[in-house]
């Protein structure tokens, strides 16, 4: 099987593991900070547990133990903001670098992002095998989806699933709106969406976790979420000529949505929803 052609504009150092990921109990490496970060968005601060699945599928890929992958999760924890002014406080061992790649991923989301899926992705095609270092060809979270062993993958579908996970795990995996916990009914909804602001697709403030009705809801105007995080309904749920429909949407009308753990939902994106597809009339 051929690398997918987006490969190619993947920096070779980045393609050799041999080089980027150093062996348990060797400092650690600019690509494994960055595997890291990219799991933590993904999960929820109970999930930081060197039992979870996903600790150690990454922990097999770096050749680093559970508990170590674990403590580098809480360390980076410590350098959540809103974790800790919540009183939910990771350990205070983040390093330097650990606080570059933060700012790094804040700063383009999608660029990090894709240059971590294209790691994944090129290493999944050459589907090495022996060292734990070549396991990583076999590699990807449980969330990131078959699309990585398609040669027809285009790189605009890399990151939807990181995207997804992380707003997801942002609202704990519920319904901002009405607080419902089945995944199957829920939705990363973005705010601006995919095809109108590249630099924020990947951007979990950009994101909403929505049950199917609100999303569809949120998606053609007919609610928005003002700056104060509270939903607001369109005239036309409002005052709908269906009872059955009025009453459904009315406990909702002015109701705070959940608050998220990690990322507030961008003021200026909510303003350009509001402005450009909310449905006022």
């Amino acid at each position: 099987m051929q690398a997918c052609a987006c490969s190619a504009n993947v920096p070779s150092v980045l393609l050799d593991f041999g080089k980027d990921f150093a062996l348990a109990g060797q400092p650690w490496t600019e690509l494994e900070t960055k595997l890291a970060l990219y799991l933590y968005f993904q999960l929820t601060f109970g999930q930081l547990d060197q039992r979870n699945p996903d600790v150690i599928k990454l922990a097999g890929v770096i050749g680093r133990t559970p508990s170590s992958i674990a403590m580098k999760l809480a360390n980076i924890a410590s350098l959540d903001p809103k974790i800790t002014k919540s009183g939910r406080k990771g350990l205070q061992g983040a390093s330097a670098q650990d606080r570059r790649i933060w700012d790094a991923f804040h700063a383009d989301w999608s660029g990090l992002v894709s240059e971590i899926e294209h790691v994944l992705a090129e290493h999944e095609i050459r589907q090495s095998s022996g060292t734990v270092r070549e396991n990583a060809a076999r590699f990807n979270f449980e969330r990131y989806g078959e699309q990585t062993t398609k040669e027809s993958v285009v790189e605009v579908r890399l990151g939807q699933q990181f995207f997804r996970s992380a707003v997801l795990a942002n609202f704990e995996r519920r319904c901002c709106v009405t607080g419902i916990s089945e995944p199957a009914l829920l939705t990363a909804s973005h705010i601006v969406p995919w095809s109108h602001d590249p630099k924020n697709r990947h951007n979990p403030a950009n994101g909403l976790s929505l049950s199917a009705t609100f999303d569809r809801a949120f998606d053609v105007g007919l609610m928005t979420i003002d700056s104060n995080l509270r939903v607001v309904l369109s005239p036309r749920l409002r005052k709908h000529e269906n009872d059955r429909t009025r009453e459904f949407f009315q406990p909702y009308d002015g109701a705070e949505i959940e608050c998220p753990i990690r990322f507030l939902p961008d003021p200026d994106l909510l303003n350009w929803h509001k402005e450009a597809v909310f449905k006022e009339a």
